[in-house]
């Protein structure tokens, strides 16, 4: 009787799961259509090339995002509350929630500033983080267009220096709030950098990342070394990878090989390389 209910609690988890995710669905689709219509940076639409296979991957990220994610951040957390010093790990329990809440996003803006760059330079993770260059189109759903494994690095990189710092305790009070919000407005944020929409936020951009910012490290070629913050432009001026002109990149994508299909990209990472392929598809720029 008992594995019944188990099993009944566990169903009822991914029904719920589901829910939500089909309902910030319908809240992403709802906010970001109407706005990237109206003010396209580029013709196309919500149902633009790839628009199936970025919708694939919005679900897929979903449920992965709860499968893959908590084993490791619990492991990380733990390693650093037995293996770092007192005096680092604690060094953040003094101040106020909001204090450590700002603290947090920054510090973990660092982490994941690295782990996207790392996953440029290290052929590996560049396999992997292929996926999400494919897209030869940008809106916001392109933020979703990731491979399990390039996904759960990147985030893991931010949480990690969290807990390094003490700015996550996994045996403090709300031992999950710090990260639970990093990642939450760092993920939101992402849908809108990635998002068809040609608003530039003139001296904000040195600041807060914009879509022109995020538009042009997806310019199309595979050394992409600029512009990696996610919301924070000032760690890419002060390690020196800062990249924003005035005109729109001219094309999206990789010249790594990548099928177009949602299974295909799962499983293109493990396969054997290949030679770059011909230039993409360009989309055709719409007048401002």
């Amino acid at each position: 009787m008992s594995s019944f209910f188990a099993a009944h609690q566990h169903v009822l988890a991914y029904l719920l799961q589901a829910a939500r995710t089909c309902l910030l669905l319908a809240l992403l689709i709802a906010v970001f259509a109407p706005l990237e219509y109206v003010f396209a940076v580029r013709k196309g639409g919500l149902f633009a090339k790839g628009w199936a296979t970025n919708l694939g991957w919005y679900f897929v990220n979903a449920f992965a995002a709860v499968v893959l994610l908590g084993p490791p951040t619990a492991a990380l957390a733990w390693a650093a509350h037995s293996l770092l010093p007192t005096a680092v790990t604690g060094a953040a329990a003094a101040l106020p929630l909001w204090a450590k809440m700002v603290a947090a996003m920054v510090v973990g803006e660092l982490g994941f500033y690295w782990g996207h760059r790392w996953s440029h330079q290290v052929p590996w993770l560049w396999r992997f983080h292929a996926v999400h260059h494919s897209a030869t189109h940008l809106n916001f759903l392109v933020n979703t267009r990731a491979h399990p494994i390039d996904m759960v690095f990147t985030r893991l990189c931010g949480v990690a220096l969290l807990y390094a710092t003490g700015l996550a305790n996994p045996v403090g009070p709300h031992p999950t709030l710090a990260p639970a919000l990093v990642l939450f407005v760092g993920s939101l944020w992402s849908f809108f950098i990635h998002a068809n929409l040609r608003w530039r936020l003139g001296p904000l951009e040195e600041v807060i990342a914009s879509p022109a910012f995020h538009h042009w490290h997806h310019t199309y070629d595979d050394h992409k070394d600029h512009n990696f913050a996610a919301m924070l432009p000032v760690f890419d001026r002060l390690f020196g990878s800062f990249y924003l002109p005035k005109a729109w990149p001219a094309e999206y994508g990789t010249a790594t090989p990548m099928p177009d299909d949602l299974a295909g990209q799962l499983l293109e990472p493990f396969a054997p390389r290949r030679k770059p392929a011909p230039a993409a598809e360009v989309d055709t720029p719409r007048a401002a």
